[in-house]
């Protein structure tokens, strides 16, 4: 698999398109699933209604644009509705099966015992002498076992879009154990990450990976608004360092301090985002008090809380029998790989120069959908990642549609999108790893294409300090 939609074409700088797409507040009334029921504005930050925000429909702009990406490449808004997508997709894509869940659940869980015990038998001084050997074999160990923990994690992740049966309590049980057991705090998650859907690529509202504009990225860096076309490049150290704290870091970064998500909590309607800011601590997934929770839900946050607890107990256990070192190996390493594997697929999937983001005024749930790319890891990613890199798009316009389904239905929802549809699967899995280095050189803040006018200034594209794709546009000095 090679082909790419999302392709640089630097010699390419604008072109007109027409763009058709307005926003609906009609829902649609024919669930697909048993599990489909009516749910609230794209605006709600309730937990039952995540999982079902595909329900939201859309119909079409009717305005002319000039656009283009990053590359150059001639950009269109999405004009197609949320209906025309499920219509297109087979209806058995949507049938949830808790036994073929279960089956993906114990294979996994039987992964990570099965090479617990071959390690654990095998890789002894007596039948490996040498410390070296034993030290890197022990490593290939911990890189394995964040590989099928990462699956664990994804199931989990299925659990939460109630993608993984058709009872919400079994998904809901299932997620709490798996998420629980690598130290995640489930509901907590689960309802950011249904926030994040529904506000995908918009700048004011989404969950994760904002990316910074222009004006936050001067400030970070020192320099003043009109100097950002014409600063020195940033050196590859400068980058590497960056996608190091990044990947070892921004998990956790992601659940203390909601490093990553929107800023704009003042505007949390019962009054528990004032005077909170992202990086203090008094965002995160933890405390009830955080203002990324309504109180009709605050009991779920101590449900994760306690699933947490235990695993921690348990942890503390295993390290004070067997000792601190076989923990680190045995479960700590592992654990910080599926950190890194879950940062870096994350950060993939909603970062490329091909993509746009929006402004409130601009964003609609089509348009935000669009905004994420499919990739290609290969073995890794279809057979012990359950598909999750190869089939983001589609997960976000119909997040209830279970992953051993999503091949086909990305399928059928390409014929539809057309050029809107993005992916780029250039190098397999060694692509997918090169792209970390590409976008972190890529996308470093996003603002409007230099002369927009109207809507077109509310749609934003990545820029750069090292000469790559479209420079930044030339400001005047303030007075």
């Amino acid at each position: 698999m090679s082909t790419t939609t999302a392709t640089p074409k630097p010699t390419v700088y604008r072109r007109t398109t027409t763009l058709e797409s307005v926003p609906s507040t009609s829902r649609n009334s024919n669930a697909s699933t048993p599990g489909d029921s009516p749910i609230a504005s794209a605006s709600s930050t309730s937990l039952s209604s995540m999982g079902s925000i595909e329900d939201l429909q859309e119909t079409h702009f009717s305005k002319k644009s000039s656009l283009v990406d990053t590359y150059g490449n001639e950009f269109q808004v999405p004009n197609y509705t949320i209906k025309e997508l499920r219509d297109a997709i087979p209806k058995h894509c949507f049938e949830r099966s808790p036994v073929r869940g279960f089956y993906y659940v114990f294979r996994d869980i039987a992964l990570l015992a099965a090479t617990f015990y071959a390690f654990n038998t095998y890789c002894t001084p007596e039948n490996v002498p040498s410390y070296p050997a034993r030290a890197a074999l022990w490593f290939v160990y911990t890189v394995l076992q964040g590989f099928v923990g990462t699956g664990l994690w994804v199931l989990a992740h299925e659990c939460g879009h109630q993608s993984f049966s058709p009872s919400k309590t079994l998904n809901d049980s299932v997620g709490w154990v798996l998420h629980s057991a690598l130290l995640v705090p489930y509901f907590s998650w689960k309802i950011s990450h249904g926030k994040h859907h529904k506000a995908t690529g918009n700048m004011e509202r989404d969950m994760v990976f904002v990316p910074r504009n222009r004006e936050e990225h001067a400030t970070r860096t020192g320099a003043l608004l009109h100097e950002m076309h014409e600063l020195l490049e940033e050196t590859p150290l400068y980058t590497a360092w960056h996608m190091i704290t990044q990947q070892i870091g921004g998990w956790p970064a992601y659940l203390f301090l909601n490093v990553t998500g929107h800023n704009n909590h003042e505007k949390q309607p019962e009054g528990k985002g004032i005077g909170k800011k992202n990086g203090t601590g008094a965002v995160n997934h933890f405390t009830t008090s955080s203002p990324l929770y309504e109180r009709k839900d605050e009991y779920l946050i101590l449900l994760s809380d306690l699933g947490l607890a235990i695993t921690a107990s348990v942890l503390a256990f295993i390290g004070y029998k067997y000792g601190l070192a076989n923990l680190a190996v045995w479960y700590i390493a592992p654990y910080l790989w599926v950190n890194h594997w879950l940062v870096a697929i994350t950060f993939l999937q909603h970062t490329d120069p091909s993509l746009p983001h929006y402004s409130g005024d601009a964003w609609t749930f089509t348009r935000g959908a669009a905004a994420t790319i499919d990739r290609e890891f290969g073995f890794i990613g279809r057979t012990l990642m359950h598909g999750i890199v190869e089939t983001h798009v589609l997960h976000h316009y119909i997040s209830t549609i279970p992953f051993y389904h999503a091949d086909e239905a990305t399928e059928a929802i390409k014929k539809v999108m057309g050029r809107h549809y993005r992916a780029d699967t250039r190098g397999g899995s060694l692509g997918f790893l090169a792209s970390l280095w590409t976008s972190a050189r890529w996308c470093q803040w996003v603002e409007p294409n230099a002369g927009a006018e109207g809507e077109d200034k509310h749609v934003y594209f990545f820029r750069n300090r090292n000469g790559l794709g479209l420079p930044p546009a030339k400001l005047a000095p303030a007075n």
